[in-house]
């Protein structure tokens, strides 16, 4: 036994001292496994491995680095907090030299920023990060004061028997929902009145002056690419030219013809057209807003021989011609299906053929008394998203259906299978537009969803139209954007536009070889996708329009 006791009493003299409690008369008997596993997180002047000193720089180069040594300033005090190191005035047991430094830094940084105020700099940083849309149009309209209600109570606190409610009855039918369709607007004329002005108040007096300038003056000499560079470089965005003109998101735009001043209508969600004439003084900030429809505004144009008149078309199965002489919207024609687009037939613009949403054709008269159509033609069993008509052989029309162009002769169809005379070949995905280059007709200017903008050439229509060239642009907008449509310039015959989902936000005019001629940008007013986007007939002016019913207008 002496012998044993005697080896064990050399063994724990060979032994550092266990890491005890501080208090000398703790009863605690501590293990042999934790005497010799000392905790490596402890701060002590004896046990500590020697550790080297960082430098801290107190030189604040720029805002963020300023909140970055904020967050970790914060962060270190929490630390500092949630250890076990105590703090030398509450505990019983000094903190070692290095805390003791390291606190202290922590105080000398926090005196420092708050010194130069980098706390109040880095918040105004923030706010400016982002640009604010444009404050003009329909959002400077005075705000209603809210009624302020009392506090709601429940019954049983107001002492009252709970009131006995029955469910609605079941619908009747297969479906088990029933699907929300707004009412449509009543048949005949529907006078024009602003909901943005008072209620009985005229529309203004120069509005029928400016409407009905002569726009058939001689259009602008034709401009070699290098100076059509240099007209495009000179557009320039301001804030007095982006205005909310319509409430929700557009579908459609469209340029007066007149060149004194740059007057434009547009369409939104929910059936509302906006006239906005930019820098005029009536409605808000020059926006003028009506109502003739009730579902989007897909496709609307001024007509070319009596610029006084607007048509617009609208997928609640209505196309309505607003008339600033009259001061109505007349209704032009009428179905319970939903339209898509139209495009005039004749040089007067009294003839118009019509797209449906179920693949069907109508050839509509203005001229004839009602609001129904002179014929009606099935062209694709799927759907049609776009017509366009041949600017000199106006009996030509080309429609885009699932995956193919096709053209047809309107003096050669029939109620159904109607003989295509040519077909543009080429799309893998559905194809949201086609149009005829605006002079000659010798183009046609796809947009696919594959990605690819193409140009063919329909100079002689044989059977199968030549591709000219494939342009590679990103289509794909998603659910909540209008889709991209890339359209002619008016002005020429190998120029186009199309917006873009690229970043930093833009526009972009392309050479039909696809060149790329220009690029419209602006960071502090150019800060969404402009869906929609076209060129002045006659101006160099570009308008663009936004998801939030905002348009954009670069001009020179």
């Amino acid at each position: 036994m002496t012998t044993r006791r005697a080896k064990r009493e050399a063994v724990e003299k060979l032994q550092p001292p266990a890491l005890t409690p501080e208090d000398p008369e703790d009863p605690v008997r501590r293990s042999s496994r934790s005497v010799l596993t000392p905790k490596r997180l402890k701060y002590s002047p004896e046990n500590s491995p020697p550790q080297t000193k960082k430098k801290t720089s107190t030189k604040i180069n720029n805002v963020k680095d300023g909140e970055k040594k904020q967050k970790d300033i914060k962060k270190e005090e929490e630390d500092v907090e949630n250890s076990d190191v105590e703090h030398p005035s509450v505990g019983h047991r000094e903190l070692s030299e290095y805390e003791l430094k390291r606190l202290e830094n922590i105080r000398q940084k926090q005196a420092f920023m708050s010194s130069i105020n980098i706390f109040q700099a880095a918040e105004e940083l923030k706010q400016l990060a982002r640009p604010k849309p444009s404050q003009r149009g329909l959002m400077r309209s005075h705000a209603v004061v809210k009624e302020v209600l009392p506090a709601r109570k429940s019954l049983r606190l107001q002492k009252k028997e709970a009131d006995i409610l029955t469910l609605p009855p079941e619908p009747k039918g297969t479906l088990g929902f029933v699907e929300f369709t707004p009412s449509k607007k009543p048949s005949g004329p529907l006078l024009m009145d602003a909901i943005n002005t008072e209620e009985g108040s005229k529309l203004p007096s120069d509005l029928f002056t400016l409407c009905s300038e002569d726009s058939t003056q001689e259009k602008k000499t034709k401009l070699d690419l290098k100076e059509y560079r240099s007209a495009l470089k000179n557009m320039r965005i301001s804030e007095e030219k982006v205005a909310k003109v319509v409430k929700d998101r557009i579908f459609s735009a469209a340029f007066h013809p007149c060149s004194s001043s740059l007057v434009m209508a547009t369409g939104d969600k929910w059936g509302k057209v906006g006239l906005w004439k930019l820098g005029g003084d009536w409605g808000d900030d020059g926006v003028l807003l009506f109502q003739p429809h009730t579902r989007p505004v897909g496709c609307m144009a001024f007509s070319k021989a009596r610029p006084t008149q607007l048509l617009s078309l609208s997928y609640d199965g209505s196309l309505r011609c607003m008339d600033v002489e009259k001061a109505v919207f007349d209704d032009v024609y009428d179905i319970d299906d939903g339209l898509k687009t139209f495009d005039f037939m004749s040089h007067d613009c009294s003839i118009l053929v019509v797209g449906t949403w179920y693949g069907d054709v109508a050839i509509v008269d203005r001229r004839t008394p009602g609001n129904s159509h002179e014929s009606l033609h099935s062209v694709d069993p799927k759907s049609l998203r776009c017509v366009s008509v041949h600017p000199l052989q106006k009996h030509y029309f080309a429609v885009s259906e699932n995956k193919v162009v096709s053209i047809y002769d309107s003096r050669c169809l029939k109620k159904t299978k109607s003989q295509a005379v040519s077909q543009l070949h080429g799309h893998s995905l559905s194809i949201s537009s086609a149009y005829f280059s605006p002079s000659t007709g010798n183009r046609v200017l796809t947009s696919c969803m594959d990605n690819n903008i193409r140009v063919y050439d329909t100079s002689s229509m044989t059977s199968r139209s030549p591709l000219l060239s494939s342009i590679r642009h990103d289509m794909h907008t998603g659910r909540w954007l209008t889709k991209l449509s890339a359209v002619w310039d008016p002005k020429r015959e190998d120029c186009f536009v199309v917006g873009s989902m690229s970043r930093p936000r833009r526009v972009q005019v392309f050479h039909e070889s696809g060149q790329l001629q220009h690029s419209f940008m602006d960071e502090e007013n150019l800060s969404t996708v402009l869906s929609v986007a076209l060129l002045h007939p006659t101006r160099n002016a570009l308008v663009g329009g936004n998801a939030s019913g905002r348009l954009h207008v670069f001009s020179d």
